[in-house]
Order: C-alpha cells, then sequence, then structure tokens
C-alpha cells in the first residue's frame, strides 16, 4: 500500500508489520550515511524544525547504543534511543529505535543508502514492528510528516554541505 504526500518522499507498507520510506538525496551516498552516523551532523537535521535535537550518546558500532533528547522551546523533552546492530559504510545501517515515553515497543530500522548517477542517493529505510498495532500506531502518531520534515532538512544540510 501507497500513501500520498506532496512531499519527494514515498511511503509503503509492504506487509503489515512494516513501513519503507524512499528518497532520492542530491548527494554522494558517502555524505548521506556519514549525516547519519557523525554526531556533529544529527542535531543538524535530525526531528522537527520547532524542536532542538541533542545526542546525549552515539556508539556507531555493533553493540554500540544511540540516544538523541528532543526539546521543545517551553522545555519539554523526548527522549529516543536504540542499539546499533550491522553498520557496513556507506551502504547499510540496521539499528533499533524505541520512544522513551512508550518504552517496550521496539522497532527495527534497516537504512540502504544506494548510489545513483549524478552524485545522488536513494535512502531506503525499512522499519519493523513487533505488532501491526504497533506499526498503525507509529503512524498514527503523525511520523509520516515527521520524517518528511527530518528528511526535508537533511536535504538541506546535504546542499550546504556538498563538499564534506
Amino acid at each position: 500500500m501507497s500513501v500520498k504526500s506532496s512531499s519527494p518522499s514515498t511511503l509503503t507498507m509492504p506487509s503489515d508489520r512494516e513501513i519503507v520510506m524512499t528518497r532520492v538525496f542530491d548527494a554522494p551516498r558517502e555524505l548521506v550515511f556519514k549525516a547519519h552516523t557523525d554526531p556533529n551532523l544529527i542535531p543538524q537535521w535530525w526531528g522537527q524544525r520547532r524542536n532542538t535535537t541533542t545526542v546525549d550518546k552515539m556508539d556507531v558500532r555493533p553493540g554500540g547504543m544511540w540516544r538523541f533528547v528532543q526539546r521543545e522551546a517551553d522545555g519539554i523533552e523526548y527522549g529516543f534511543h536504540g542499539e546499533y546492530h550491522e553498520i557496513t559504510p556507506p551502504e547499510r545501517l540496521v539499528n533499533t529505535f524505541e520512544f522513551e515515553g512508550m518504552p517496550g515497543h521496539v522497532v527495527v530500522e534497516t537504512a540502504v543508502f544506494e548510489a545513483l548517477p549524478d552524485g545522488k542517493t536513494r535512502l531506503t529505510v525499512t522499519s519493523v514492528f513487533a505488532s501491526v498495532e504497533d506499526r498503525d500506531g507509529m503512524l498514527a502518531s503523525g511520523m509520516e510528516d515527521g520524517a518528511n520534515e527530518t528528511w526535508d532538512r537533511l536535504a538541506e544540510l546535504l546542499a550546504t554541505r556538498a563538499n564534506l
């Protein structure tokens, strides 16, 4: 199933426990991969514009942990964390994702970075949920809009750092 959006991203649900998002970025895959694995770059694009993202920990290796905190203007904080399972630069990242406000709902995310002609990169993120209810709850939370805004911010960052 495909969901229509005005965004350059696509969202599909190939099974009752999966969400797949895809977008082509105008940057080489090494740079797109670096933006996902460099703790200095994460705060510049991860999350919604109205929030500030802080990298609490980011140990990019199999078994390494990550934790990001988003802070709203009024000081309310939201934590997200997970564990890296696989890192294959610059092709693939596999990690878990858990929103600390709803503990126990762990998602396994696989990001594939595909080099395209003209120095572009197709990023495909497959999220596998423990249940259809978890997947549907994520969709109902506004995840698609948040992901599109995050990827818009990533595209803007990549455009400013094309020579990294």
